[in-house]
C-alpha cells in the first residue's frame, strides 16, 4: 500500500474517509433517494467534501456527474449527461469546401493560375473541406431524460450549478421539475450563497427539494484523517504537528489530505513501513510541508493583482512603515494581515484592524481606507478567478475568503 493510496487529495478516499460527523446527512440523503420525486440540493463551501460525500454515499457507478461550468444553454448540460450514458443525440452535419491559399498571375495560360515551364497549371494552396455538427433542434431533452433515466436508479449529479447563467437555470429547473415527477433523480450542488438558485429559478421546486447543508470541517474531524492515514502507513506524528496541519487546512478535508501526503513525501515515506517510523514534527517540518504544498495551489497572478489594487488616478497611495522595515500601501498591508496567525477564513473589521495595527510601526490606514480596499480586493480576486473566492460584506464589514486554498497560498507562497 502506497502513501498516494492512503492520502488522496482531489480523489475519493478509501482508507482515510471520515464520516462520523456526516451520519445525519447520510440518513437524510438515503431517505430522500428512497422517497424520490424531489431534487436533492447540496450546499457547502468550496473544498468542504460535498462531492466526496455524494460519491461515497451513492456510489460512483450510479452517478452521472456533470458540471455547470461552461454551460451556456440547457441542451449543452443534457448533452454532457447523455454523452456519459451513451445515448446518441441526433446531429445535422454541414460540409463546406473551398480553396485555401494564393493564386494569381497570367503567364501564357488561364487567368488566376501560374503556368510552369512544362505548361502545367499551379497554385500555392490546397482545397479543403470543413464539417460542422449541430444538434437537431427537434430533440426533446425532457422526454429523453425521462425515457433514458426514469426509474433506473441512476442519479444525475449537477456540480457547480451556480455557474450556469441565470436565464439558463430557469430552463434547466423547469426540466428538472418535470423529470423528477417521472422518476429521474437529481442532486444539485452549489456554494452556500447560491444554495437556492434552482428553487429561485423555478418556485415550483419548493416542497420538492431536500436540502443538505455542509460546512467546513472542525479541527478534530480533520485530525482523524491524519491519525488514520499515518497509522495505516506505520508512521506517527506528534499531536501538536497534526493539530497544526488541521489549523492550516482551514476546514478543508482536501487540503488536509494534501498536507498529510506532502508530509509523507518530505519524510521519504512512499509506502507502508516495515516498522514504526516517527515523522519529523517540529516547526521547521511544518514550514517545509506547507511551503511545498502551496506550490500545488498557484494563485500567483490573482494575488499579484490583489496587491496592486485598482489603478490610481494621478495620485499615489499613502504608504505605511511596517515593523520589519518595509514600506507598503494599504493593499499589500491587508493581505499580510490576513495571512497572520491564526489562519482564519473570516475576518471581521475589528480583528482585521488589530492585525494591521500589529504590522505597522507608526501610522496605520484609516477605517474607510481599509474597508474601501477590502471591497476592491474582493472584486479584483473574483474577476481574476471568474468565480467568487472572496466575499466582502460592506454592511457588516466582514471579509470572507471562500476558498481555503487561497488563504493557504497567502500564508505560505514565496
Amino acid at each position: 500500500m502506497r502513501a498516494t493510496e492512503v492520502f488522496t487529495p482531489g480523489k475519493l478516499p478509501e482508507i482515510t474517509y471520515i464520516d462520523d460527523h456526516l451520519k445525519d446527512r447520510f440518513k437524510i440523503l438515503n431517505d430522500a433517494l428512497e422517497t424520490g420525486a424531489a431534487v436533492i440540493s447540496l450546499s457547502g463551501p468550496s473544498k468542504s467534501g460535498k462531492t466526496v460525500f455524494i460519491e461515497k454515499t451513492i456510489g460512483k457507478d450510479r452517478l452521472i456527474q456533470v458540471t455547470g461550468a461552461g454551460v451556456t444553454e440547457a441542451s449543452k448540460l443534457w448533452d454532457r449527461v447523455f454523452d456519459i450514458v451513451g445515448t446518441p443525440i441526433a446531429k445535422k452535419s454541414t460540409t463546406a469546401s473551398g480553396f485555401e491559399g494564393t493564386i494569381g498571375g497570367k503567364i501564357g495560360g488561364e487567368a488566376g493560375f501560374l503556368v510552369s515551364a512544362t505548361g502545367e497549371l499551379s497554385a500555392a494552396g490546397k482545397w479543403s473541406k470543413a464539417t460542422s455538427e449541430q444538434t437537431d433542434v427537434s430533440v426533446d431533452y425532457l422526454q429523453l431524460l425521462i425515457r433514458e433515466l426514469g426509474g433506473t436508479g441512476l442519479v444525475v449529479f449537477i456540480d457547480d450549478f451556480h455557474y450556469i447563467p441565470r436565464a439558463v437555470q430557469v430552463e434547466v429547473s423547469n426540466q428538472i421539475k418535470e423529470a423528477i415527477r417521472n422518476g429521474v433523480i437529481f442532486v444539485v450542488a452549489s456554494v452556500p450563497y447560491h444554495s437556492d438558485d434552482a428553487i429561485r429559478a423555478n418556485s415550483d421546486l419548493r416542497g420538492r427539494t431536500i436540502k443538505l447543508d455542509f460546512d467546513y470541517w472542525k479541527p478534530d474531524e480533520l485530525c482523524k484523517i491524519a491519525s488514520k492515514g499515518f497509522g495505516a502507513l506505520m508512521t506517527s506524528a506528534s499531536a501538536a504537528y497534526v493539530q497544526a496541519l488541521a489549523s492550516e487546512s482551514a476546514g478543508s478535508p482536501q487540503l488536509m489530505q494534501s498536507l498529510c501526503l506532502t508530509t509523507c513525501f518530505e519524510n521519504d515515506v512512499r509506502e507502508v513501513q516495515s516498522q514504526l517510523k516517527h515523522l519529523a514534527s517540529d516547526r521547521d517540518a511544518i514550514g517545509k510541508v506547507c511551503s511545498r504544498t502551496a506550490a500545488t495551489s498557484d494563485y500567483s497572478s490573482t494575488v499579484a493583482k490583489m496587491k496592486d489594487g485598482p489603478k490610481t488616478r494621478g495620485q499615489d497611495r499613502k504608504s505605511y512603515l511596517t515593523r520589519d522595515g518595509a514600506v507598503t500601501d494599504v493593499y499589500p498591508l491587508i493581505l499580510r494581515a490576513i495571512s497572520l496567525d491564526p489562519p482564519e477564513l473570516t475576518q471581521r473589521y475589528p480583528n482585521l484592524q488589530k492585525r494591521i495595527q500589529s504590522l505597522c510601526a507608526k501610522d496605520q490606514p484609516s477605517g474607510s481606507s481599509v474597508t474601501g480596499a477590502c471591497s476592491h480586493i474582493a472584486s479584483i480576486a473574483n474577476e481574476s478567478e471568474n468565480r467568487n473566492v472572496i466575499e466582502w460584506d460592506g454592511e457588516n464589514d466582514v471579509f470572507d475568503i471562500r476558498d481555503p486554498y487561497l488563504l493557504f497560498y497567502l500564508r505560505w507562497s514565496e
